[in-house]
């Protein structure tokens, strides 16, 4: 089962459910998912399933700025409904990639590039996101660039 037909199917359930949050929550994945095989050309042309996922991993981004901003709005309502959707998407995505493996990656990418100084970044950041995407988890680019960061400034 692809991950658009478990998302509709899931969609279905939740509809029968009544569970609204999670109704709207798939029914706004669901409506992504067509717009971006519309950018591709057609309807009817299917998305991968890491093109959906890279889809839902923009999504998690978007809803994770929104928060940032109500926060500072003090509009804690609509953080925890942001929040909410975060965790729904979320289940969708494969299992990410945790800190000890991101400074593993990191380090080892460090020493393969033998880089010595913040000028190094891309190179470390090449290497270690190539290192981390063999293991098929999910990687917070940020994260991974922060972690580069500081240990390329204690080395």
């Amino acid at each position: 089962m692809s991950l658009k037909e478990k998302i509709i199917k899931d969609l279905t359930a939740a509809m029968k459910a009544k569970d609204s949050l999670k109704t709207s929550t798939l029914r706004m994945i669901k409506t992504a998912i067509t717009n971006r095989q519309i950018e591709k050309g057609s309807v009817d042309m299917e998305l991968s399933d890491e093109e959906i996922l890279k889809l839902l991993q923009t999504l998690i981004k978007q809803r994770k700025e929104s928060i940032e901003q109500y926060k500072k709005a003090g509009r804690h309502d609509l953080v925890e409904k942001e929040e909410a959707e975060v965790k729904i998407i979320e289940d969708y995505l494969p299992q990410s990639a945790s800190i000890e493996e991101i400074q593993k990656a990191v380090e080892e990418a460090i020493i393969e590039t033998k880089a010595s100084s913040a000028k190094d970044m891309g190179a470390v950041m090449k290497t270690a996101l190539a290192k981390l995407a063999k293991t098929g988890k999910l990687v917070d680019r940020k994260l991974v660039n922060q972690v580069a960061r500081e240990k390329l400034q204690s080395t």
